[in-house]
């Protein structure tokens, strides 16, 4: 057989030369043309549900969240298998699909199943879907370095916040991008005890003065001489000085207890 084909290409000399100067134009086609991943995707198609509800226990997270969500998940059509994981404060379920199912499609089904559990989760309590991205979707990890020592780590994680992370997701091709680290700019009120029980004030009537202050509300329009002015109440929290000024009461006397008065800001 092998010497059969040594004769014919022998005698057919320009048919074997055209045969060989066609495989290598497709190959060079091919490889100019075809998709190729630095590391291929072999992931199973999935979508997780994460869930946060800050200060619970994992018992409870599992018994009030994870296990409804999972319960109702398991009757979506072209489902394997569902994965629950249950930590304190967190709540992740990963949805895993049958091969070749549809990523949004997936998506949409989760979100059309999670309308139905709403009122059997806690009040308060919203569930979220993860990035349309799969688990070999990290390519980039990068850090925020101030040289000059002019700014704190509030300030880069700031710059990250609201600035560069909006910057990189309008990029083509980025489905998330999540921060880790640095300080999240916030305020802390540290309550006495000691004083919160002479005033006879209950910690939860403090937080929600605290909550109330920080906000703004609608008036009405007041016209004057043809011309209409927007009457508006601007209370949102801009300093340390603000909250200490917030009023969580009044004494026997009528005079208000200021935040600056239980605690320091």
């Amino acid at each position: 057989m092998i010497n059969r084909v040594i004769e014919y290409s022998a005698h057919n000399r320009f048919i074997v030369l055209f045969l060989v100067f066609f495989a290598t134009a497709f190959g060079v086609w091919s490889l100019r043309t075809s998709p190729l991943d630095a590391i291929p995707d072999l992931s199973d198609v999935q979508v997780i549900v994460f869930t946060d509800w800050p200060g619970r226990s994992p018992d409870l997270i599992e018994d009030q969240i994870t296990y409804p969500i999972i319960s109702s998940m398991i009757a979506a059509p072209h489902v394997k298998y569902v994965r629950g994981e249950s930590m304190f404060g967190y709540s992740f379920v990963n949805v895993v699909f049958e091969d070749g199912t549809d990523l949004y499609w997936a998506r949409s089904r989760v979100l059309e199943y999670m309308q139905g559990i709403t009122g059997r989760l806690p009040e308060g309590v919203s569930p979220r879907l993860g990035p349309d991205a799969t688990g070999v979707g990290w390519v980039y990890e990068y850090a925020l370095v101030d040289r000059s020592g002019t700014h704190t780590l509030a300030d880069l994680r700031s710059f990250q916040d609201w600035y560069l992370r909006y910057w990189l997701e309008s990029v083509h091709g980025v489905a998330e991008v999540a921060s880790v680290g640095g300080f999240v700019k916030q305020y802390q009120v540290e309550i006495n005890p000691t004083t919160l029980l002479a005033y006879h004030l209950p910690l939860h009537q403090v937080a929600d003065a605290i909550r109330r202050s920080n906000n703004e509300v609608g008036g009405r329009l007041v016209e004057f001489n043809g011309t209409e002015y927007m009457v508006r109440g601007r209370g949102y929290v801009q300093s340390v000085d603000d909250i200490k000024k917030i009023a969580v009461g009044t004494n026997g006397a009528g005079t208000p207890i200021l935040v600056r008065d239980i605690g320091q800001v």
